[in-house]
């Protein structure tokens, strides 16, 4: 038998995975898998077993939101290991899970874990540290990490929204320089996002239509600081339509993206804050790890 460690946060999402948990590993025993389950306790948590643990293993299994799915797959960058991931998505949005086309319904998942075979997918790398579908700063994009679990569990993906609104009011705009495969772009940003997903933040994302998981290019996406409310208003009905309008974005695809601002800006990293920085250097690491989608 195969040896799977299964990697499960039981505080994610609204805790439904703990009610399903023995029928999952009932399908990953049956399906040939001798299975080593650990509830993460922390943060970070995850991706340190997966350091320790992870290439001992011919599986590693997440049940989580995307923060620890970013944990694991970080796990394996850190120690090198090529072994593939399954995931069964648990958070309040499961943006990457979306955009595999894994379903939401975690014995579905789990049975799919144990029949189809795992595909490379491109991951980033933002300062050295690893990402798996989204780096991002300005508007909206700290509601991630700063709305309380509480209200993540009672309220769902709508928690996000209702803090998203909260916001509005203290929207600053930030001026950045950007670099990407030999071309600059400079001007005032609302809002800007580095992705390889079809959605964020539970909406669908401008550049979905462009995106690729495999191609060693992200889709890049800078909304510009609107300067009177009609702008403000076209420009927020935009984006929330996933719809990319010229006269308020810029738009582009690239391996390397460099941005650089007068002031450190606070960044979010799948979901979770990854640092305040003035420097931000992402490159696009192809195939760098393989996961189990049809």
């Amino acid at each position: 038998m195969k040896n799977m460690l299964f990697i499960l946060n039981p505080s994610a999402g609204r805790k439904h995975i703990k009610s399903k948990l023995f029928d999952i590993v009932d399908i990953f025993v049956k399906g040939g898998y001798n299975v080593k389950v650990y509830p993460t306790q922390s943060k970070g948590d995850a991706r340190r077993v997966v350091s320790e643990e992870g290439w001992v293993n011919d599986l590693i299994v997440c049940a989580g939101g995307d923060g620890t799915l970013d944990e694991v797959v970080s796990g394996c960058v850190e120690c090198g290991c090529d072994t593939p991931i399954g995931y069964i998505p648990c958070g309040t949005t499961n943006d990457f899970a979306r955009s595999l086309g894994i379903p939401k319904d975690h014995i579905r998942a789990a049975k799919r874990i144990v029949k189809y075979e795992p595909k490379p997918i491109d991951i980033g790398s933002f300062n050295g540290d690893s990402f798996v579908y989204v780096a991002a700063f300005g508007a909206f994009t700290e509601v991630t990490y700063t709305t309380p679990q509480e209200y993540k569990n009672y309220f769902g993906h709508m928690a996000y929204v209702l803090e998203g609104i909260k916001s509005v009011p203290n929207l600053t705009p930030h001026h950045m320089k950007i670099e990407h495969d030999g071309n600059v772009v400079e001007d005032d940003f609302i809002l800007g996002m580095v992705t390889n997903s079809l959605t964020v933040g539970g909406f669908t994302s401008p550049n979905a239509k462009l995106a690729k998981f495999d191609d060693g290019l992200f889709e890049a996406l800078l909304v510009k600081y609107p300067t009177n409310p009609l702008d403000f208003q076209a420009t927020v009905t935009s984006y929330f339509m996933g719809e990319f309008n010229p006269d308020y974005m810029y738009q582009f695809k690239a391996k390397h993206v460099v941005i650089e601002s007068p002031e450190a800006v606070m960044w979010t990293l799948d979901g979770e804050f990854g640092g305040s920085v003035t420097y931000a250097e992402i490159m696009n690491m192809q195939h760098a790890v393989n996961i189990i989608k049809k």
